[in-house]
């Protein structure tokens, strides 16, 4: 049992643990990156919101921060905030209204950035980003938060990941960045970006391993009643470094590799073959540069 074996393991070394290999020879935890907390106060965490902020992107990893105890601490080692373009309310996926807590002009400076999937960032925002990373111990992005962190230039020369769907869009829009497909996530200096949706959360649970040790991290899983282990292996995500195949009885969209319907999905003919989509968009992108698309489905 997953979560019996983490009660087992609270006994260990409270120091991030070094990388660790397989019976294979293959990685099998990040390296050891510690970070050391600020020697008074909590650690300022913001979360960066706007229309369309996807719910698990944010609300996962605010929940690993906001569990996270120190035995002997009084205060909470994590002081989370939303940060907008203004503190009118936005709403996220799903129809949830947020009241931001600040805005770009009055947010407290942070120490960790979250970067949510969201709607298109505008410069004030980017800008913000490039400003404040300059100081942080950590920003990172889950799943296509990944293209508002790439699109402010602070990601080339680097390596990222990012939600599996958007794998050739993010490699063709950002050939500067080294994608790595199947990563849970990955650490570059101060960034860190993580796959789809639940895989903020175990990058979060990576931060506070960073910040506080593999004990606290597990701890912090454990009362959460998390099982997945993903956050002490960021190769974990195997199975997407393979995108399925398109097939005449199964077609799947190009752009973002989902199923499609050709009865009434959008399409596109390319050197005499047919390409089906899941929306306009996805049919506009790949309208665009229709010959990278056919590459990268023969690299595949």
């Amino acid at each position: 049992m997953i979560a019996l074996s983490v009660v087992g393991d609270l006994s260990a070394s409270s120091a991030p643990a070094e990388t660790t290999s397989s019976s294979d020879g293959s990685n099998t935890a990040p390296k050891a990156n510690s970070i050391k907390p600020p020697a008074q106060g909590s650690i300022a965490v913001a979360f960066l919101v706007s229309e369309g902020a996807v719910i698990i992107d944010f609300c996962g990893p605010w929940e690993v921060f906001q569990d996270v105890n120190i035995p002997g601490r009084q205060d909470h080692p994590f002081r989370l905030y939303t940060v907008a373009e203004s503190t009118a309310p936005i709403h996220a996926s799903g129809g949830m209204q947020i009241v931001p807590d600040y805005t770009l002009a009055n947010a407290p400076a942070p120490n960790v950035i979250v970067i949510p999937a969201q709607s298109e960032p505008s410069e004030a925002m980017l800008e913000w980003i490039r400003k404040a990373t300059t100081n942080t111990d950590v920003t990172m992005s889950v799943c296509t938060g990944a293209f508002v962190l790439a699109k402010t230039g602070l990601l080339s020369g680097k390596a990222a990941t990012t939600f599996h769907t958007a794998f050739n869009h993010f490699e063709m829009r950002f050939p500067d960045i080294h994608l790595r497909r199947g990563a849970r996530f990955v650490e570059d200096g101060n960034l860190a970006t993580a796959g789809g949706l639940s895989s903020g959360i175990d990058l979060a649970l990576r931060v506070v391993e960073r910040y506080y040790g593999r004990e606290i991290a597990q701890k912090t899983a454990y009362n959460m009643e998390y099982q997945g282990q993903g956050w002490m292996n960021s190769e974990s995500n195997q199975i997407y470094a393979r995108a399925p195949v398109s097939t005449a009885e199964h077609p799947l969209c190009p752009a973002c590799g989902m199923d499609v319907d050709p009865a009434t999905a959008p399409k596109s003919v390319f050197k005499g073959k047919t390409y089906y989509f899941c929306s306009d968009d996805d049919k506009k992108i790949f309208d665009a540069a229709p010959d990278k698309f056919a590459d990268a489905g023969k690299k595949l």
